[in-house]
C-alpha cells in the first residue's frame, strides 16, 4: 500500500454553506462538489464532526473505485492551502 496523496477533502465556506469537494492535492481545479449544508447547522463541533465524517467517507468510496484501497486520513485536518482560504471560518 503506497502513501502517496491522490486527493483531498476540500472544505470550503461559499455564502451561508459550509461546502465539501473533492479535490487534487494542490487546486481546486476541476473539484467534485460532495455535498453542503447550511452553517447553522454545524455550529456544534459534533455536527461539525459528523458531516466531515461523512464526507471523508464519501471521498473514501470514490478514492476505493479508483485505486482499490481506501484511504488513511491524518489525525489532524490539514489546512488549506493560503492561496484557497476564504478567511471566514
Amino acid at each position: 500500500m503506497s502513501t502517496q496523496q491522490v486527493g483531498r477533502l476540500a472544505m470550503r465556506v461559499e455564502g451561508d454553506w459550509w461546502v465539501a469537494y473533492y479535490a487534487v492535492p494542490n487546486s481546486m481545479k476541476n473539484a467534485v462538489l460532495l455535498g453542503k449544508i447550511h452553517m447553522r447547522f454545524v455550529q456544534q463541533n459534533h455536527r461539525k464532526t459528523a458531516f466531515m465524517d461523512l464526507m471523508r467517507e464519501a471521498v473514501g468510496d470514490i478514492l476505493e473505485d479508483i485505486t482499490g484501497e481506501r484511504p488513511i486520513w491524518p489525525f489532524e485536518p490539514q489546512q488549506a492551502p493560503e492561496h484557497e482560504r476564504s478567511g471566514r471560518a
